[in-house]
């Protein structure tokens, strides 16, 4: 299979298996759809493009395992989000609720330069 590129939408599922596996120990299909409220056909088309990119592990009807790649990326990912929600809910005073959404889709967009001065800026302030 042709690889492709990794789009936000793939980060949100490398984000949701990683946090599935830290909380059941094993991930499924129906796991992942619950969870991103999504049905089970677009799972199975998103793990097979991360499966290509080797990102995932997962066969026909089994579980759903991150692969070491896959783990740095999910972890990346995560990183940023959560970096990203102390700045707006703690240091900004945004609602966490609000906060949390707009650093779901902030977390993807976001530079590798403006990230590090924006940890740089948290850590300056003294909430790291």
């Amino acid at each position: 299979m042709k690889e492709k590129k990794i789009t936000s939408s793939m980060e949100d599922y490398l984000e949701v298996i990683a946090l599935l596996s830290e909380q059941k120990g094993v991930v499924r299909v129906k796991d992942i759809s619950r969870l991103m409220r999504v049905k089970t056909p677009s799972v199975s088309g998103a793990l097979a493009i991360l499966s290509s990119n080797g990102l995932v592990v997962h066969e026909r009807y089994g579980y759903v395992e991150l692969t070491l790649q896959g783990q740095k990326l999910a972890k990346s990912v995560k990183c940023r989000h959560d970096m990203l929600i102390k700045f707006l809910n703690e240091i900004l005073g945004v609602d966490f609720e609000t906060a949390s959404e707009d650093a779901c889709r902030m977390e993807h967009t976001i530079s590798p330069q403006t990230f590090n001065k924006l940890t740089e800026f948290i850590k300056s302030m003294g909430q790291l």
